[in-house]
Formats: structure tokens, C-alpha cells, sequence
């Protein structure tokens, strides 16, 4: 008898293994191309502007600075809406269409003449890239258990960290195209860019599939093992409503998560917007087109620490403990760079900045999302993480101002407290997570036991 028990526990967990890889093989490297479009799409303005954007369209830093927020404005707008259409509409569909509208979006850029279009255009964009994060990680959820999604968050979030690196690398080789067919170089960058992200979008609809019913790749045996596994999680079936979007906007857990997110958020972005103007600024590289280059080998770092980082956290089921470890990283590095004025230093801080950063995400998307149960309350958390956390791309695009450089110090102090700030939300959300905990084994959710929900006191929250 128990020969028979380890061996059905051991056919258990060969076919787990093989669900997992394949959907590991054939669903995260569709992702992560399409969030390292996205990146890419949104961060290249910073390449173009050291390139000639905001000389040849006759913009002030005050108006270049407002383009990048009409982004940031509709991308947050439209983050909740988008997570709900995704129930009612295919993932199959909505996914690979945001993306290759935003691609064409992308490639206006390279036409656009003034301010007015520039900004225009930049809203648009915010419109079409809002629901692909947000998206991804319901997605995501709806495949994979809760313990399983930080590393997969962080393998389509590498994403993010090497957009940064293939975006230098991208701009600096298009810029060489030079003045063609009427446009300045720097126009190529978009055209080329936005070009391959439709194309890319268009061949995901036929790789992405809707559910794990409908994967092609998973034999009926498996889709039977996967929708078991998920059963328990996913309310695949559950009917619309208003109370759980409310039990979802009013949690204490996403509000801390979110304002965290937040704080990590603008030192991303404006990591990802100004490093090259950063690092022209210094002088580091001897003009524009090689500091293109030097931005690419610190977002190559911090995309190996953060799969690492990602492996951890799931290895261990911990989130915000790993947070507490990673953040300190990108607060030495801004702590440093804040008083330093040695180039050679400022530019080793980079690598700390990026990887601290970088490395604590895929930690804090996961979080929010392990700890809500239901779909629409799990859809509504995710989305207005996002939503409060994207609002630091409007601190980005001011906080980087030219009277500041080229050392930009006062700068560096603002992202600094931010990011003591992000440690301080992950410590009193790990306190609160611990009391909900605590709370179930006394007794005190009693009532919610056999809903199926995060408040079932046999749900444990992840720390």
C-alpha cells in the first residue's frame, strides 16, 4: 500500500513538472517579448531626446517633461477598465492587440513635429501599454499556483531590465541610419521599434492561449492535472460583482503594497528615462552615441539578479522579507551617487540602483496577487496597484531637471527617500500580513470558512 501512495505522489509530480515546463516553454517567452516591447516602447524617448527629439521639435524641458506625463495619465486610466474587459474578452485577443497598438503608436512618434503632437501621440501610447502588466499578472494567475508566480513575474520582468539594455543598443545602432528618406536618425528609432512591436503582437495571438483548456500543448491528461491544481485558486466561472471590486479597493495589504510600488516605480522610471542623459552628463562617454552604449551594462546585471532574486522568493514563499534584503542594494547606490562627484563612481552606483530596483519587483507584483482570492477581487488589486504605483511616472518626469546637472544630487536625495520609504511600507505590510495570520488561527475569520476566498481561514497568506 504505501509502495502504491509513492507511487502515484511521484506520477503527481512528474506530471506537475511537465505542465509547468511546458507552459513555462510555451507562455513566458511570448511575455516577456511583449514587456520588453513595452519597456522599450516607453523608456526610448530618453534615447531620442539625447539624440535630437526635444532640439528638432522645439520643446522646453518643461514640455518634454509634460509629454512624458501625458503617458503616465492615461496609462494609470486605463489599467482598471482593461483588467475587467480582459474577463469579457479573450487574453488571446486583448493582449495582442494592445500590443500591436501600441506599436503603431510607437511609430508615430517618429513623425511627430511639436509639442502638441508629441503629446498627443504620448497619451495615445499611455492608452494602448495600461493594461499589459496588469493583464499579464491576472493572466499568469489564472496558470500557475500562488507560490509559482514570482519567479514567472520575474522572468517576463527580466524583460524590463533588458529593455533598457537591447534599447540602447537598438537606438544607438538605428541613430547610424542617419538622415533617410527626410528624417533625422533619431526618427528611426521609433519607426523601427514601433514596426517590429506590431509584428510582434500579431504573431502573439497565435501562440497565447485563452486558458488551460484551450492550450494546445498540454495533452488532455495534463489540462485535467492543471485545472485541478487551480481549482482551489481560481474562480474561473465566478460571476461579476460589485462587492468583491469594493473588498478589493478597500484592502489595507494592496494600499501598502501599491504605495511601495510606488516609490520603487519612480526610481525605475526615471532610471529608465534619464540614465542616458545622465550619463551624457558626466562626460563618461565622450558623446551621445557612446553613452547609448554604457547604459547597456547595468540593466544586463540587474536582469540576472533579478531571475535570481525571483528564484528565491518562491523557493522560500517569502516576498516581503526578500524585499527587505533587495531595496538597501539600490539605497546604498542612490546614497552614494547623491554626494558623489567622481564620474567613474557615479557610474558604478548605477549597477546597485538598477539591481536593487529591479530585483524587488517581481516580488511585490506577486505579493498582491498571492494574497487575493477571487477573480475580480484578485483583478481589481492588481489593477489599482498598478494604477497608484504607474503615478510615479509623474514624479519621474520632473524630478530630472537640467539646473541640477550634471551630478543631478538633488535629484538622487529624492529617489533615496523614496526608496526608504518602500522599505518602511514592505515592513509594516509584512507586520499586517502577520496579523491576518495570526488572526485565522485564533478564530477570528471563522465565519468566511469554506467560501473559497482570502478570507478563509484555511487561505494562508504569503508573507
Amino acid at each position: 500500500m504505501a509502495g502504491e501512495v509513492a507511487a502515484g505522489l511521484g506520477e503527481h509530480h512528474h506530471l506537475t513538472r511537465q505542465v509547468l515546463w511546458k507552459m513555462d516553454a510555451r507562455i513566458l517567452p511570448v511575455l516577456a517579448l511583449l514587456f520588453l516591447c513595452s519597456f522599450i516602447d516607453r523608456t526610448n524617448v530618453g534615447n531620442a531626446k539625447i539624440l535630437g527629439l526635444q532640439s528638432d521639435t522645439h520643446m522646453t524641458d518643461h514640455q518634454y517633461a509634460i509629454g512624458l506625463c501625458a503617458f503616465y495619465a492615461t496609462y494609470i486610466a486605463s489599467e482598471l477598465p482593461s483588467n475587467l474587459v480582459l474577463k469579457k474578452m479573450s487574453p488571446k485577443i486583448w493582449l495582442p492587440l494592445l500590443t500591436a497598438t501600441w506599436g503603431i503608436l510607437t511609430m508615430c512618434l517618429g513623425f511627430v513635429g511639436s509639442f502638441g503632437s508629441f503629446v498627443a501621440v504620448r497619451a495615445l501610447l499611455g492608452v494602448a501599454e495600461g493594461g499589459l502588466l496588469p493583464g499579464m499578472v491576472l493572466y499568469l494567475s489564472n496558470f500557475y499556483r500562488r507560490t509559482e508566480l514570482a519567479l514567472r513575474i520575474g522572468i517576463f520582468y527580466t524583460a524590463a531590465s533588458l529593455s533598457g539594455a537591447f534599447g540602447g543598443l537598438l537606438a544607438r545602432g538605428l541613430n547610424a541610419i542617419g538622415h533617410r528618406g527626410g528624417l533625422e536618425g533619431w526618427r528611426w528609432i521609433f519607426i523601427v521599434e514601433g514596426l517590429l512591436t506590431a509584428f510582434i503582437g500579431v504573431c502573439s495571438f497565435f501562440v497565447l492561449p485563452n486558458s488551460i483548456e484551450t492550450a494546445p500543448f498540454l495533452s488532455a491528461e495534463q489540462k485535467a492535472h492543471a485545472r485541478h491544481r487551480m481549482d482551489e485558486q481560481n474562480h474561473a466561472h465566478e460571476p461579476f460583482s460589485w462587492e468583491e471590486v469594493k473588498r478589493g479597493i478597500f484592502n489595507l495589504q494592496v494600499w501598502f503594497s501599491a504605495l511601495a510600488y510606488f516609490s520603487i516605480l519612480c526610481g525605475l522610471y526615471s532610471f529608465g528615462l534619464f540614465l542616458p542623459t545622465i550619463i551624457n552628463s558626466l562626460k563618461f562617454a565622450k558623446d551621445p552615441n557612446e553613452a547609448q552604449l554604457w547604459t547597456v551594462i547595468p540593466y544586463a546585471v540587474a536582469a540576472v539578479c533579478t531571475v535570481f532574486v525571483a528564484i528565491l522568493s518562491d523557493k522560500l514563499a517569502m516576498r516581503g522579507p526578500i524585499m527587505l534584503f533587495t531595496l538597501p542594494i539600490a539605497i546604498i547606490g542612490y546614497g552614494v551617487i547623491s554626494v558623489s562627484t567622481n564620474a567613474k563612481v557615479q557610474y558604478g552606483m548605477t549597477f546597485m540602483m538598477a539591481t536593487g530596483m529591479y530585483a524587488s519587483v517581481p516580488c511585490i507584483l506577486s505579493w498582491n496577487s498571492n494574497n487575493s482570492a477571487g477573480h475580480y477581487k484578485r483583478a481589481t488589486t492588481s489593477a489599482l496597484q498598478l494604477a497608484i504605483a504607474n503615478c510615479g511616472g509623474f514624479v519621474a518626469s520632473f524630478v530630472y531637471q537640467k539646473p541640477d546637472s550634471p551630478h543631478y544630487h538633488k535629484s538622487h536625495r529624492i529617489m533615496l527617500g523614496l526608496l526608504c520609504a518602500a522599505w518602511v511600507l514592505t515592513a509594516a505590510n509584512i507586520l499586517w500580513v502577520r496579523k491576518i495570520n495570526k488572526d485565522k488561527e485564533t478564530g477570528k475569520y471563522a465565519a468566511w470558512e469554506g467560501k473559497g476566498d482570502d478570507r478563509d481561514p484555511n487561505f494562508k497568506m504569503v508573507i
